[in-house]
């Protein structure tokens, strides 16, 4: 055990936060012990226990903190476009999915239907669709409303399809970002009066159906 230092309360909670996140990040939750968070920070079982009563309240307080961090970095800057910053977006939280696999996998498997955790998540699907509503370019109230059905429904797919790609990694990380990237601007494109990636990579006419017309050189 590292020797014991008298900290301020709030720099306390930071430390085992930080302890906890590591371990909840290295391990899968059952392997998890509040003892060895304790060995870890140098503290006592009875201190650790002041601040978390229990390893389910250790473990949402260190989600809730990973959800506001990956909420502070998704920029969504109007001056990009949307497929930017859906990309931005994306490539944030897939570093935070691949670095915490574990965590995730418990929020989402483990824990899942834990109203805590799951209000955490709902939480910040919650926030990053507002966020996303405010952004684009909408042309009325019906437009909003249609919108943000599609980005509620989209957000759900997303988390879906990642957990199950933490699982089982049946394409590049890339090719995962862009399966996301491309599902939110099909979805949104009917939608709004611009077009959210023109020049972006059309999908090819179904056989039988016709091309644009051809032009000669």
């Amino acid at each position: 055990m590292p020797p014991r230092q008298r900290l301020a309360p709030a720099d306390r909670r930071a430390q085992l936060l930080a302890v906890g996140a590591r371990l909840f990040a290295a391990h899968p939750y059952a392997e998890v012990l509040m003892e060895e968070v304790a060995a870890e920070a140098g503290v006592s079982r009875a201190l650790l226990y002041r601040h978390f009563p229990s390893k389910h309240a250790l473990f949402a307080a260190v989600y809730q903190q990973a959800a506001d961090q990956l909420l502070a970095g998704t920029r969504l800057d109007p001056a990009d476009s949307l497929a930017e910053q859906l990309t931005q977006g994306m490539d944030v939280h897939l570093e935070y999915f691949v670095a915490n696999r574990n965590a995730v996998l418990a929020a989402n498997r483990v824990l899942a239907g834990d109203p805590v955790i799951q209000t955490i998540m709902t939480n910040e699907l919650d926030a990053l669709r507002a966020r996303l509503l405010a952004v684009l370019p909408l042309a009325d109230e019906n437009a909003r409303e249609a919108v943000s059905a599609v980005l509620k429904s989209w957000l759900v797919f997303v988390q879906v399809l990642c957990v199950d790609w933490l699982t089982h990694e049946t394409c590049t990380r890339t090719q995962l970002r862009d399966i996301c990237v491309g599902a939110a601007l099909g979805g949104l494109r009917p939608l709004l009066a611009q077009d959210p990636a023109p020049d972006g990579p059309r999908r090819a006419p179904v056989a039988g159906t016709p091309g644009p017309p051809h032009r000669d050189a």
